[in-house]
C-alpha cells in the first residue's frame, strides 16, 4: 500500500472521511511513526478540531481511543439567495444542519440590504442553538448570476441590479465568505449528499434561466474564469426569434427557461408570468401546458445530449423550479438524450430529478465553506499559526 501525505491537515481529511478513527488506523494508511503521529494528532485535538473518545471495542487489552471531528466549537453557515428568497442553513464542522430558515427576499434590494438581513439571520440561528459568533468559521454563498471565484464578487448578473463587482466576502467581519453562482453549489450539495460515489454528475438548474453545475472526479469544475456550464446560452436551431437577454438570439434558455413557456403560455391566452406559474398550469393538467413543458425538455436534451457525448456523466440531475413537474420535463429530455447520444455514452447514465430539492443550494453552499475549511492547505495554517 502507498503511503499517504501526512500532515496536520491531511492526517484531519483521514479523520473527517471516516477512512481513520484511530492513531493506529493513521499510522498504517500515511506510513508516518507513531510518534509524528500523535504529535499531529496533539495538535490538531488542542485546536479544538478533533476529539478523542474511549469507544472503541476492544480485541483485547485496553480499548482503542475512537477519533472524530470536534463538532461542538464550530459553525458553518450555507446561505442560498434566489431572485426572491433567502434560505440559511446553520451547520457543524460534520455537514450536519443544526438550523435553517427561509424568508422571501428580493435580490433586487441591493448587496447592502440583502447581506445585512443575512446577517441578522445567521445571529438569530446561532442564538438558536446556542453557539457564539466567534464559532462561525466560514459562509457559503449561493448567488443567480455569474461569479468571479477567485474575488466573491459576482460578474454582470443580469437579475442582480446593483451587485456587479460589489465584495461580497468584506460585507463580513472575521469569517472566511466564499461566493460561487448558485448552480454550482446545488451541484456541489446534490453530490455530497445523494449521489457521494458518482464521480461525473451534471446538476442542471431549469427555472426562469437554464443553468448547469459540473462535478467531475468528485470535483467542482468552474473553469478558467468560472463561467462553466452556463449551457442557458447556448444556441438551439429553428429559434432566430427567440430574443435573450445575453442579446443574442436563439439561446435554450430563451425557449425552453420557465420565463420563455410562461410568455408562450400567455400569449395562448393563459395567465401565466412566471416559470411558478407554469407549473401550476401542468399540476391543474392544463394540456397547453404540459404540451410546451415537454417540448421544452426535448430542447434541453439537444443540449444536454451533445455533453453527454463530450463529458461522458454518469448522473445527470435536473432542478430548479421546473423539476417540480419532473415527469413531464424529463420525459422530453430523456426522449432526446437516450436518442442522439452514443450508446456508450448513455449505457449507465441516469437522469432523474433532485433528491436535495430546494435545499440544495443552501447545503452545497455550506458543504463549500466547510470543505474549504478542512482542507489541508488551510488545516496547515491554523495549526501552524
Amino acid at each position: 500500500m502507498t503511503p499517504l501525505p501526512g500532515s496536520a491537515g491531511d492526517v484531519l481529511t483521514l479523520i473527517s472521511a471516516g477512512s481513520a478513527t484511530t492513531r493506529s488506523d493513521l499510522a498504517k494508511l500515511t506510513g508516518l511513526a507513531r510518534s509524528t503521529i500523535s504529535q499531529r494528532v496533539d495538535a490538531l485535538i488542542e485546536r479544538g478540531l478533533v476529539e478523542e473518545t474511549e469507544s472503541g471495542e476492544s480485541t483485547g487489552g485496553r480499548p482503542p481511543r475512537q477519533l472524530r471531528l470536534h463538532t461542538e466549537e464550530h459553525a458553518f453557515a450555507g446561505v442560498d439567495l434566489g431572485a426572491t428568497h433567502c434560505r440559511v442553513a446553520l451547520m457543524d464542522i460534520s455537514g450536519e444542519v443544526l438550523a435553517e430558515c427561509e424568508d422571501g427576499l428580493l435580490i433586487g434590494e441591493g448587496p447592502e440590504t440583502v447581506l445585512a438581513h443575512v446577517d441578522q439571520r445567521l445571529d438569530h440561528l446561532l442564538d438558536r442553538v446556542g453557539r457564539p459568533r466567534s464559532a462561525l468559521r466560514a459562509i457559503g454563498i449561493g448567488v443567480p448570476g455569474p461569479v468571479e471565484f477567485a474575488t466573491g464578487r459576482p460578474n454582470n448578473p443580469p437579475i442582480m441590479p446593483g451587485w456587479n463587482d460589489y465584495p461580497v466576502p468584506e460585507y463580513f467581519d472575521g469569517v472566511e465568505v466564499l461566493v460561487d453562482n448558485d448552480v454550482n453549489v446545488m451541484a456541489l450539495g446534490e453530490h455530497r449528499n445523494a449521489f457521494p460515489g458518482a464521480g461525473h454528475l451534471l446538476f442542471v438548474k431549469v427555472g426562469t434561466g437554464i443553468g448547469c453545475g459540473i462535478i467531475a472526479e468528485g470535483t467542482l469544475h468552474r473553469g478558467a474564469q468560472g463561467s462553466a456550464g452556463d449551457i442557458g446560452h447556448i444556441r438551439v436551431s429553428g429559434h432566430d426569434d427567440a430574443g435573450c437577454r445575453c442579446g443574442n438570439s436563439a439561446c435554450l434558455e430563451a425557449v425552453a427557461g420557465g420565463a420563455a413557456i410562461a410568455r408562450r403560455l400567455s400569449e395562448l391566452g393563459l395567465s401565466a408570468e412566471s416559470g411558478g406559474d407554469v407549473v401550476a398550469l401542468v399540476q391543474a393538467g392544463d394540456t397547453q401546458a404540459l404540451r410546451l413543458v415537454r417540448e421544452a425538455g426535448r430542447l434541453i436534451g439537444e443540449v444536454l445530449a451533445g455533453l453527454v457525448n463530450f463529458f461522458n456523466p454518469e448522473v445527470i440531475v435536473i432542478g430548479g423550479a421546473l423539476s417540480r413537474v419532473h415527469e413531464h420535463l424529463l420525459a422530453g429530455i430523456r426522449e432526446t438524450v437516450y436518442r442522439r447520444s452514443l450508446p456508450l455514452a448513455t449505457h449507465h447514465l441516469s437522469i432523474t430529478p433532485s433528491r436535495t430539492g430546494i435545499n440544495a443550494a443552501a447545503l452545497g453552499a455550506g458543504i463549500l465553506a466547510i470543505e474549504h475549511y478542512l482542507s489541508p492547505d488551510n488545516i496547515n495554517r491554523i495549526v501552524n499559526a
